[in-house]
């Protein structure tokens, strides 16, 4: 990672991010337009940073964390790398459910994690719920990434939360009986495999597929043109849905600087401009779609507290691996 000049004046702040600098630098690029603030800016793996952090202790120059699913986001204040703050303006635009309990942080963009499946080999009226998917006409059909994913942890934690423990590894024991192949790859390696016809479906996040239609490598946009979305669950709970946030770390000397920056980031124009780049969902439901994203029609979202994703993560982890999910 490239470190900038430090600096700790009131015109400036530092973030740590885990989101690509492409994805977030335009946005910071605006603020400092706009307030005259710099933003010194690393860049990091959600990992790296969290160690880094608690490496760093109340001497991190770090004013905000910038990452990707709210379990990360649970982990950082569980290490005690963040401190609650309070802002009117985000608990007015932000939903309850997408910001702490306790205020540690709040949600930025949402990210939907349905089920993807291959327009040539399935009926969509087959299709149902998450649970179905153990049922016997989808084995060796389905493709997913490993369990050391945090997107696949957070999902098993969502359903721990709301199914209970002993309904979610039976769950998970009928997925794992179900897969195509072993557990490999990323999301786009999933929707992929669906379009080459090694499975039926993938469950993966909906930008990765944006993201694919919109790319510039045409093998990757013909791949996602033979793959369509399904909102499971639209019956009860809802489609799992997570999120990327920030937090304003516990070292933070910087502090009305970095609230203000996550005001702009929960702004109008920020939030639409994350659906239109990122092929996310904005986290306000007052900010319009990317036309991508609007043509898979509404959907109902699971709407539990995200904190929970990050509380069930450790159970979730061992649900996995005796269920057999590698």
């Amino acid at each position: 990672m490239t470190l900038p000049t430090w600096s700790f004046a009131d015109d400036e702040l530092n973030l740590y991010s885990a989101r690509k600098e492409e994805l977030i630098k335009p946005l910071l690029d605006r603020f400092t337009e706009q307030t005259g603030i710099k933003v010194n800016l690393v860049t990091a793996d959600a990992a790296a940073l969290l160690q880094r952090l608690q490496s760093e202790g109340i001497n991190s120059p770090a004013d905000l964390l910038l990452t990707v699913d709210a379990g990360n986001l649970h982990r950082a204040k569980e290490a005690g790398v963040t401190q609650p703050f309070e802002s009117a303006q985000l608990a007015e635009v932000i939903p309850e459910n997408y910001r702490d309990p306790e205020g540690h942080w709040v949600a930025l963009s949402l990210r939907a994690r349905p089920i993807l499946y291959a327009k040539d080999r399935v009926d969509p009226a087959r299709l149902s719920t998450y649970e179905a998917l153990t049922d016997a006409e989808w084995r060796r059909k389905i493709c997913v990434r490993s369990s050391d994913n945090i997107y696949n942890q957070s999902m098993v934690s969502a359903m721990i939360a709301t199914l209970g423990v002993e309904q979610t590894e039976a769950w998970a024991r009928g997925l794992v009986a179900n897969l195509a192949r072993p557990p490999q790859g990323g999301d786009r390696d999933q929707i992929k495999a669906a379009a080459a016809g090694q499975c039926d479906i993938a469950i993966a996040n909906t930008y990765y597929l944006a993201g694919m239609l919109g790319s510039n490598d045409p093998t990757e946009r013909e791949a996602a043109e033979h793959i369509a979305v399904f909102w499971p669950n639209q019956a009860d709970r809802g489609v799992h849905i997570n999120a990327s946030g920030a937090a304003l770390t516990k070292s933070a000397t910087n502090r009305a600087a970095a609230e203000q920056l996550v005001e702009f980031l929960a702004n109008p124009e920020s939030q639409q401009w994350y659906a239109q780049v990122n092929g996310e969902f904005p986290v306000r439901a007052d900010v319009p779609i990317s036309e991508t994203l609007a043509a898979w029609g509404p959907f109902k979202a699971d709407a539990i507290n995200l904190d929970q994703l990050g509380v069930y993560n450790a159970e979730a982890v061992r649900l996995m691996d005796r269920a057999g999910w590698r």
